[in-house]
């Protein structure tokens, strides 16, 4: 395979692939569900989500937390059915102390009257409305796209997912056997149009996570693609790629 060839072949992710999918969370919703069930039902699909799991945990000590959008808690607590503004007098029925003291007379009255009648059990009493305070949040980190990069025979090789906000490029192997020769897995940038450039080495086997410089950065843009050679221990010499293309795909963003 040649290094000026781009095209890959789009068959169906496997198994493996999926539940690298399913880890990134970068499924749809129905294919989400679909996994959620695969990992109930399929004992080996569910090794496969576990051995992404640990692999990918190199990478969490990495992802910084988001804080959440200013105008995110006035929405909620507006659909919640509350002030818009934290501190304000609810408005509403439901908000309504009176209404809630009045409420509380009555239950008691009923009561009363019901253990005069039959002597039966007195009813629960009311509870009392629930405090004004914010939902508890699960922040989440934004998906990033997945690039797939796939073999010679369409079989995907690794997982390839671009962060342009903090210039980095995320890398997933599925992992294969060390190469005889002792090389080394080098990833490439090409630019449509351009020279590759080198964006640095990476596993066969785990998860990585590249700096791109600003100039490379530029240059992740949909059009482009990532490959990856087989280079000599250190990397390709003089930065140009010497070894075979053991994997390729087109940017995805």
């Amino acid at each position: 395979m040649d290094i000026r060839e781009h095209d890959i072949d789009r068959e169906p992710p496997g198994a493996d692939v999926q539940a690298g999918e399913y880890v990134l969370g970068v499924l749809g919703e129905r294919e989400r569900r679909l996994a959620e069930l695969r990992v109930e039902t399929d004992p080996a699909f569910a090794r496969l989500v576990g051995d992404w799991q640990r692999r990918l945990a190199a990478l969490v000590e990495e992802i910084e937390p988001v804080a959440a959008p200013a105008q995110l808690w006035p929405r909620l607590r507006v659909r919640l059915g509350w002030s818009p503004v934290q501190g304000e007098r609810p408005r509403g029925l439901w908000h309504n102390a009176a209404f809630w003291r009045g409420a509380a007379a009555a239950a008691a009255m009923l009561a009363l009257v019901a253990w005069w009648s039959d002597r039966g059990p007195t009813p629960a009493p009311v509870a009392p409305p629930l405090a004004d305070k914010p939902p508890l949040m699960i922040e989440h980190q934004p998906a990033f796209p997945v690039t797939r990069l796939a073999r010679d025979d369409g079989s995907a090789g690794w997982l390839a997912s671009i962060d342009l906000r903090h210039a980095k490029v995320m890398t997933m192997a599925v992992p294969t056997p060390e190469d005889p020769q002792g090389r080394v897995a080098e990833l490439w940038l090409i630019p449509k149009g351009e020279a590759p450039r080198s964006l640095g080495l990476i596993s066969t086997e785990w998860a990585d996570s590249l700096k791109v410089s600003p100039e490379a950065l530029s240059k992740l843009a949909a059009g482009a693609t990532l490959a990856i050679t087989l280079e000599p221990p250190g990397g390709a010499p003089h930065g140009v790629p010497t070894g075979p293309i053991v994997a390729k795909g087109n940017i995805a963003l």
